[in-house]
């Protein structure tokens, strides 16, 4: 008898560096069929370029993941408004969320928002000084984004804290309870807080918004849900992304000291530096819903199937010498913020704030370091996102 294959993605050495995992399995096959958690499960992981982007845009690969459960018991207890979004839906119902969330994140919209998420990072390093040494992820990268997209569905000050926190237990993936009990109190949380708005005449973010739903004919799960869904992805992604990118350059002080002269460079470099070091690992779950081939490798219906961006944006066929961070590289290719009808509606407002945030730490502080050896950094244990959990600085 042989044992039974380990899950590649719960290697602990996956977590601190998931790309030579990735090397691997892809130079042994782009599509593969892979052991995934316990009880003998299988899914189908997808670590090429082009594999990738075919399979983000075939529609028998299904997000509906109550589809897929339906006659599979579950020992879960995630809270609807968590397990059941705009992200685990197909059309027709995914259209009608994401016509209501899209307009949120258009353009204008974001340019309209860049002054106060340049005052919200004003008043996050307010008080950093020269020499001092601070957490750049508790400091300004978790607190930036939760503030903003809370400011932007008119989410409470009071409340904010909490949803952060619950927000970022949702991704803990060695305490299943952890995130099942952080589910129900967003869940619960943001149901009151639309309950209330709801029961009030207001002209606040938290109305237009619910106007927006109504709107849309999303009923009152389904807005509860949407909003969830804005608060979980739009803080904890970005999060990983400017810890990342700033990570990443630290890492290579030319890169830096390029920034830190040139300023202006950087919303060119934010692409790099996604592609570099994705802030998505592993998209969310997928399952087949008939027979198909993706990159010439047959995957039966009824399988789940996993994306992970990280692998495909250090794909050499994709992106030469990937390993190489290559500020001049055209990295306009990657799939960080995904590919199809389920590409991240927000990725113009993460981009703003990491833009901002870099621009302030390189002007400000331009000498700044890391305080503890790259080598001591501790990672968040997830495959879904890579991000660290603190990142010490001296300014």
């Amino acid at each position: 008898m042989t044992a039974a294959r380990p899950d590649p993605l719960r290697d602990p050495r996956f977590f601190t560096d998931p790309y030579a995992t990735y090397d691997r399995l892809r130079e042994g096959c782009p599509v593969q069929r892979v052991p995934t958690g316990s009880g003998g499960r299988q899914a189908y992981l997808i670590t090429g370029h082009a594999e990738a982007r075919e399979a983000f845009v075939d529609p028998r690969l299904s997000k509906d993941t109550g589809r897929f459960f339906a006659d599979r018991p579950s020992m879960r207890d995630l809270h609807p408004a968590i397990s059941r979004n705009m992200l685990a839906s197909d059309p027709p119902a995914h259209t009608r969320h994401r016509r209501v969330a899209s307009p949120l994140f258009t353009t204008g919209r974001v340019r309209e928002l860049r002054p106060y998420i340049t005052r919200v990072v004003d008043d996050l390093v307010a008080g950093w000084r020269p020499g001092a040494e601070v957490d750049l992820v508790a400091d300004l990268a978790v607190p930036l984004p939760v503030t903003v997209v809370c400011e932007l569905l008119g989410v409470p000050e009071s409340d904010r804290a909490t949803l952060a926190d619950r927000s970022h237990d949702l991704f803990d993936a060695s305490d299943t309870d952890r995130v099942d009990a952080a589910s129900h109190l967003i869940g619960e949380r943001l149901t009151h807080l639309v309950d209330t708005a709801r029961a009030t005449d207001g002209e606040g973010p938290l109305h237009s918004f619910l106007r927006d739903c109504d709107a849309g004919d999303l009923d009152r799960d389904e807005t509860v849900s949407l909003a969830a869904l804005l608060l979980v992805a739009g803080h904890e992604t970005t999060t990983h992304f400017i810890g990342n990118a700033v990570l990443a350059l630290l890492r290579h002080p030319e890169a830096f000291d390029r920034l830190r002269q040139d300023p202006d460079l950087i919303p060119g470099a934010l692409e790099e530096l996604l592609r570099f070091d994705s802030p998505v690992s592993v998209a969310t779950f997928r399952h087949s819903t008939e027979d198909l081939r993706v990159g010439g490798i047959d995957i039966p219906a009824g399988f789940p199937v996993l994306i992970a961006p990280g692998a495909a944006n250090r794909d050499p066929t994709a992106f030469p010498d990937p390993h190489r961070l290559d500020l001049d590289r055209d990295a306009g290719g990657h799939l960080s913020f995904g590919h199809g009808i389920h590409r991240c509606p927000g990725a113009p407002l993460a981009r703003a704030e990491a833009e901002i945030a870099l621009r302030t730490l390189v002007t400000r502080f331009p000498n700044t370091r890391l305080a503890v050896p790259a080598q001591s950094l501790t990672w968040r244990r997830t495959r879904l996102t890579r991000g660290l959990a603190a990142l010490p600085l001296t300014l």
